[in-house]
Parts: C-alpha cells; structure tokens; sequence
C-alpha cells in the first residue's frame, strides 16, 4: 500500500489537538527513511487520502483503503462492512495501560481514604470527618481485573503495587504474572463473589455486553465497588442503578456509559457513592505522541510491504 495522503478527521479533537498530532508525524518522519505522506487535517469530506486517522467512524471512512482509530476499542466501527470494503482498520491497542491503570488505581484509593467525599465536603464548605470504620487502606484488599489485555495487566500491575490481592477473568484462563488467580468466563460469578473491588477492562463484543447484569452484582459484596473502563454496554446500567440504591453493592467508578454524555436526568450524578468521569480514562498530554508512534509503525511497514501491527480487520 502506498500512503500518499494522509488525513487527521477532525474528531480527533475530542482527545488531543489534530495539528500537535500532525507535527508528532512530521517530526517522526524526518527522522525515518519512511516517504513522507502529505498530512491534513480533515472533516467528513476525505478527498483522496489514502489513511484516516479518527475517533468516529463515518460511512466514508468505507472508500479508503486504512483507517486507524485512536482508541483501542473499535465497537464504534462496522466491522463487517470494513471487511467487505477491503479497509483495513487499525486500533490503538497496548497504549493505554499506564493512563488507565493509574486512573484505577486512583478510582479505588479515593473510595478507600474517602478522598470523593472529602471533595463534596469542601464544596459545601463543611468539616467532616469521616467515621472511625468508614475509611480502609487498599494494603490486603482484593481486586478482582475482568479482562487482562493491556488495559487489564495494567490495572493489575498498579494494584499489586499497592499491596492488593489480584485475580482475573480470561477467555484463556491461561495464568499470569501477578494475577493470583484466574477465571474463565463461565466462572465469572465465582470470581466476583470475593474481592472488595472488580474492575472491568473488556471490549465490547457481543459476548461481553450486559456482561455484567442483575446475577452478577448480587454475587458481588455489599461493600464491592464496581469500577468501569471499559464500555458502558459492558454493564446492564439499569440493574446497576438498582443495586446501588438498594444498597447492594456499595458504590461504582464509571469511566464509560451506555448513553454519552451521561445524561443530565441520570440517577448516578447524584449519588454519593458513584464517581463519574467523562470517558477520560486513558487521557494524557502525550496521547498523541503515543498513537502518532503506532502511525509511523505502520507507515514503514506499508512501505516495506510488511503485515499492519494492531490491525483488526
């Protein structure tokens, strides 16, 4: 494949300025023996470029020969129809593991040293303390990582760090380091029963939406917290909403939602122990450089006629 023009779909916006990615690849390929590409910024009109760089999928992304997508999940994108156009689809797979697992790592450390109530009590201007049983240290507690890809082990890594027990869900069930133990997918509720926190990193696929419904929550612990950053689909967010008024779980860290933005009306704005964030998990100043490396991997290879590195269709 020859890359003569490249395009930066100004969607990219929603996480990085496309001009800074723009001088990342620039500045990348006077440092390469890579013919360098003409690279503009584009909207939903794509001229004749022969790669896309996007957040959101388009249905004239179809006539161009790669796309590549600035995250790592690619549910935003028909893949079927990607396949019988002949596009080759790139993700943003293995970048994310320090961003999001620290975000994780600070989701359960607010919820154990009480740091979100401490920011409500500051926003009303009021000195409490929280009661002498109510705060806990992450040190001997268990977290519980749903899917150990790159997001997954990045989790895990942080976790360990802080003294926590690790277990897993695999669709291998194949063992890794630092994961005490792991679980295949039909073992889900067994794995949920035990730790004081679970922590969700799957893609959304037809196999993993509503993946964690009614059964599940019930199986968790009435002091668990859920923590999601994965998709919104991945949680049935109604039976989610019952179990925290009803006390059944005793909070969430949402990253991701079925409905974006989160709307106004929804009942986890306002409760107390729910932590919402706007889909910025895996946000950082040098998101950009990151994917602008996984760019130039590929343009090299297309050069040399290499396969793509992270390709999904």
């Amino acid at each position: 494949m020859n890359v003569e023009r490249l395009g930066i779909h100004d969607s990219v916006e929603t996480v990085f300025p496309p001009e800074r990615f723009r001088e990342a690849l620039r500045d990348g390929l006077e440092k390469s023996a890579t013919p360098a590409p003409d690279i503009t910024v584009v909207g939903d009109d794509l001229g004749d470029c022969d790669a896309v760089v996007t957040f959101e999928h388009h249905d004239a992304l179809l006539d161009v020969p790669w796309v590549h997508s600035i995250q790592a999940g690619v549910d935003r994108f028909p893949l079927e129809a990607f396949e019988a156009a002949g596009v080759v689809l790139t993700n943003s797979t293995g970048i994310h593991d320090e961003s999001v697992g620290e975000t994780v790592a600070g989701y359960m450390l607010s919820f154990a040293r009480r740091l979100h109530r401490h920011r409500d009590a500051q926003r009303d201007h009021e000195w409490r303390q929280p009661a002498w049983d109510e705060a806990f240290t992450l040190a001997g507690e268990a977290v519980c990582v749903v899917g150990l890809g790159t997001l997954g082990r990045g989790i895990a890594e942080r976790a360990n760090a802080l003294g926590m027990t690790v277990t897993g869900v695999r669709r291998s069930g194949d063992p890794l380091e630092g994961v005490e133990r792991v679980y295949t997918p039909d073992r889900l509720g067994e794995a949920l029963e035990g730790p004081r926190f679970v922590a969700l990193a799957v893609p959304l696929v037809p196999e993993t939406r509503d993946l964690i419904g009614a059964d599940e929550l019930a199986a968790m612990r009435e002091d668990a917290y859920l923590v999601n950053v994965a998709r919104g689909g991945v949680v049935d967010q109604a039976e989610l909403v019952a179990a925290l008024r009803s006390g059944e779980i005793a909070g969430a860290a949402l990253d991701v939602f079925v409905e974006e933005p989160l709307p106004p009306d929804s009942p986890l704005w306002g409760m107390d122990e729910v932590v919402v964030s706007p889909h910025c998990s895996a946000f950082t100043r040098d998101y950009y450089r990151d994917v602008a490396e996984l760019v130039l991997t590929n343009l090299e290879r297309t050069t040399a006629g290499e396969p793509f590195h992270n390709r999904v269709v």
